[in-house]
Formats: structure tokens, C-alpha cells, sequence
């Protein structure tokens, strides 16, 4: 994923400019957890719940459910490449792409039908993309700022904690007789709720950066070095994706299609989410003086054994194995690959 290159400019601010109380240190990794499990856990993810619900109901068949999914991730990928050629306040970027989550997930509870709905997924992966690039990088500095960088690991912990509350709120909806459509509404509301508890931190008075920043990081003192090892870099991330992307997407149809009528079906979504915040957590936890590329080898062989031993053991136990390994280096990867960046690129990489 990309990383945004933002500067501290604290200078420019106006003499009069009222002054704005700060958020502490824990204030501030709770909010990025916040953010990231409302773009992630339900503005990307809350459609692998849901989409069992929607395919009982009748609203989309498999073959309509795989291009709305599809979408998304054009989405996601579309807004990652736009974080490359803008330089905007992020505070303000952060909250547009939280109310924007929340609207397009109120979207998918409204009639439209396909053409309206893949607009909407398609956005939504847009937004999900934004969020999570300058919440990051937003979080990080001010953490650095306060003296507690330590504290930004907890911030990729937000997908993983989104996914669990998800996929377990879906599991009761299932219960519950639930149609899709308030299942759609009932997460918009938990959006709203986490985008209010977080609003006042995201105020553009109160962020460390400025659009109007000094630009020169568009021009880097040594250079973004496109060689060998940095297409490497690019191809294995990449591909990556191309190998979990379908079993992450598609998990509880799958189990639900391999284990006819049983209970645990809808329950293997929470524990990759489990899987994805536990491995987050730790990975937080590996020194700097590992070498990157081992670290994410290791990941990447973790990830497709866990798509392997849902495929070879399409058992209760082999379906759970399967998705804690498949999650535990999720988010695991970008951390190790944005350190890998950093080596390539130094200290002023945008991506």
C-alpha cells in the first residue's frame, strides 16, 4: 500500500489562530485503530458477512456477488494510486473518508439493484484506500510528536478488531433471522458511532501537517531507485494479494458450501480477524535489525499454507487453522513491506 510522505509545518499557522487542545498518545492510537476498523473491518470486509445473507435473500447471485467484491478491490487500488499525486490536509482527508465509509455502507441497505451497488463498492474501496494511508501516516507523526512510536503498532490492530466485531455481529444476524439490508443498516450505525467517538481528534486545527507544507519531498534527496530489487518488492506484494484475495473475500460461502447446515460456517470470518490482529500486534514486536525480505518470505509462506489447508482439510479444524494462518500475516505484510520501502527508499518514499 502506499505511504504518504507528509511534513510538520507549525510555522505557517497564523498568530491568531485559536489554539486547540492536543489528544494524548493513547488518544491518538485508539482513534487510528477506530478509523482503520470502519474503512477496513466494515467499509472493505463487511461485505464478506454479509454476502451469504445477501445470496439467501435472493438480492445477488455468486457470479454478481464475485463483481461487486472485484470492484472494490479496483477501488481500493485506484484510491492507493491517487494518494501518490496528491498532497492534501490529511486530518480533513481522514474525516471525508470516514463520512464517505459511512454513507456508502447506508448505500448497499438501499434499493438500486447491481448498477447502484457496484458504484458503491467501488467508492467504498476508493475511501477505504484513502483512509488508511493518511490515518497512518497522520497517527505515526503525532505519536513520534508525543513521544510514543512504539503505540503506532496498535493502529494496524483496526482491520483485524473491525473484522472480528463484523464477522461475529453477522454471526448473530444469521441467528437472529436477519436479512442482509439490516445488516447493512445496523453496521452503518456502528460506523457513525466510531466516526463521532473519533471526530474531534481528526480536527485540522489540531493535525501536525499542512497542505501548504514545503514541497520538496517530491524530489527526494537520493532518489526513488526503480532497480531490481524494488519491481521485486512491488511483484511479491502484489501477487500477494492475487493468493488470499478469493479465500478472504469468499471464506464463510466457501466453508458454508464445503460444510452443508453447520454452525461454524459463519464463524471462521472472526477468526481470521483474530488471526489478522494478533499478527499485527506482533509484528509491531520484530526489530528493525531483521532483514525485511526474510520477514516477509516467512509471511508469505505462512499465508499460502493457510489457503492450503483449507483446501486439502475442508474440515471444521481445517477451515479454523486455515484462517487464523491465513490472517496472522495480513497486515503483518505491510508493515514489513513499508520498512522494506523505507531501506530502498529511505525516509521519503511515497509508496
Amino acid at each position: 500500500m502506499p505511504y504518504v510522505n507528509i511534513r510538520t509545518n507549525r510555522e505557517g499557522a497564523s498568530a491568531g489562530q485559536k489554539a486547540r487542545p492536543e489528544s494524548g498518545a493513547w488518544a491518538t492510537a485508539l482513534a487510528g485503530v477506530a478509523c482503520l476498523a470502519v474503512v477496513m473491518g466494515i467499509g472493505r470486509f463487511a461485505f464478506t458477512p454479509l454476502l451469504p445473507m445477501m445470496l439467501h435473500d435472493g438480492t445477488v447471485n455468486l457470479h454478481e456477488g464475485g463483481w461487486l467484491a472485484t470492484l472494490n478491490y479496483i477501488g481500493y487500488f485506484v484510491g492507493a494510486a491517487i494518494c501518490l499525486f496528491i498532497r492534501p490536509d490529511p486530518a480533513r482527508m481522514i474525516r471525508l473518508g470516514l463520512v464517505a465509509t459511512v454513507l456508502l455502507t447506508l448505500g448497499m441497505a438501499l434499493p438500486g439493484g447491481m448498477l447502484a451497488w457496484s458504484l458503491w463498492r467501488a467508492a467504498a474501496g476508493v475511501a477505504s484506500a484513502l483512509v488508511l494511508v493518511y490515518t497512518s501516516g497522520w497517527c505515526m507523526q503525532r505519536l513520534a510528536e508525543l513521544g510514543q512510536p512504539a503505540l503506532g503498532g496498535l493502529i494496524f490492530c483496526g482491520p483485524g478488531i473491525g473484522i472480528v466485531v463484523t464477522g461475529v455481529s453477522a454471526f448473530a444476524m444469521v441467528g437472529a433471522g436477519w436479512h442482509a439490508v439490516a445488516g447493512w443498516v445496523a453496521f452503518t450505525v456502528m460506523g457513525a458511532v466510531l466516526v463521532l467517538a473519533v471526530w474531534r481528534v481528526f480536527a485540522s486545527g489540531d493535525t501536525p501537517f499542512h497542505a501548504d507544507a514545503p514541497r520538496q519531498e517530491a524530489h527526494p534527496a537520493h532518489g526513488a531507485r526503480l532497480d531490481g530489487e524494488a519491481w521485486a518488492l512491488t511483484l511479491a506484494y502484489g501477487l500477494a494479494g492475487f493468493g488470499y484475495i478469493i479465500t478472504a473475500t469468499f471464506l464463510p460461502v466457501i466453508a458454508r458450501q464445503a460444510m452443508p447446515g453447520s454452525v461454524w460456517a459463519d464463524l471462521f470470518w472472526p477468526v481470521f480477524g483474530a488471526g489478522v490482529t494478533i499478527g499485527a500486534f506482533f509484528a509491531t514486536r520484530v526489530g528493525m535489525a531483521h532483514d525485511n525480505r526474510r520477514l516477509l518470505a516467512w509471511a508469505y509462506a505462512m499465508q499460502a499454507l493457510g489457503v492450503a489447508v483449507a483446501v486439502v482439510f475442508p474440515t471444521v479444524t481445517g477451515f479454523a487453522v486455515s484462517s487464523l494462518l491465513a490472517g496472522l500475516p495480513f497486515t503483518a505484510l505491510v508493515s514489513f513491506a513499508m520498512r522494506e520501502a523505507r531501506r530502498l527508499w529511505g525516509p521519503q518514499r511515497r509508496a
